[in-house]
């Protein structure tokens, strides 16, 4: 299962905290996918959306 937005491509990324005592913290920052029923082509299928991308309109979600 890809982490991955299948309209802009935004996908995790790798971020580091610095500590006080400068201890270097690496973790991963997920996109907020969203499972959505989205008309392609006039087919309805069902694609992974970041929330950026839906508020932007970039898709046309299906009824």
């Amino acid at each position: 299962m890809s982490k991955k937005c299948d309209v802009c491509g935004k996908a995790p990324i790798k971020a580091a905290k610095l500590t006080f005592s400068h201890k270097q913290i690496v973790h991963t920052q997920e996109p907020n996918l969203q499972s959505v029923k989205v008309n392609v082509n006039g087919t309805v299928k069902r694609i992974k959306v970041c929330t950026s991308c839906l508020r932007a309109g970039k898709v046309q979600k299906a009824v």
